[in-house]
């Protein structure tokens, strides 16, 4: 299967490990095409908004990232822990699940979405009907 990995660049390391594992497991696997260097320069994703912003424009990665969506078979969303929220999803992440929902794509989360109450998105998660793995890659089919 033709897998494209998406979630917060917040995550970028993680990307590039999960991107292994999966073409270990005989996947596709692509990450999103800046992740190398969004892993290399953590400083992108916490301490300058303005440079990141430059950085998305200038290489068109809303775009591209949704070009990836659309040559693939599945997205699976990275979805860890972040800003103490569990199951994290941001709101490229939640453009990412709605283009591959349109799309007629898998969508696999790697853990269940945070509580409606604490995260309203989440129940727009929830309606488009991802394939929740529970932390186990072994559980994409």
């Amino acid at each position: 299967m033709k897998i494209f990995i998406c979630g917060s660049m917040y995550f970028a390391k993680q990307m590039l490990e999960v991107k292994k594992k999966l073409e270990e497991m005989g996947h596709l696997a692509e990450v999103p095409c800046d992740t190398q260097e969004f892993a290399d320069n953590h400083e992108m994703t916490t301490d300058n908004h303005e440079e990141n912003h430059k950085h998305c424009i200038n290489n068109d990665i809303i775009r591209r990232c949704f070009n990836s969506i659309a040559e693939s078979d599945s997205i699976l969303l990275l979805n860890y822990p972040k800003d103490g929220i569990d199951g994290y999803i941001g709101a490229s992440g939640l453009m990412e699940v709605g283009l591959a929902y349109h799309l007629n794509k898998k969508i696999f989360l790697l853990y269940s979405p945070p509580p409606v109450k604490e995260v309203k998105s989440t129940h727009e998660i929830l309606i488009m009907q991802p394939i929740i793995l529970n932390g186990d890659l072994n559980n994409i089919s």
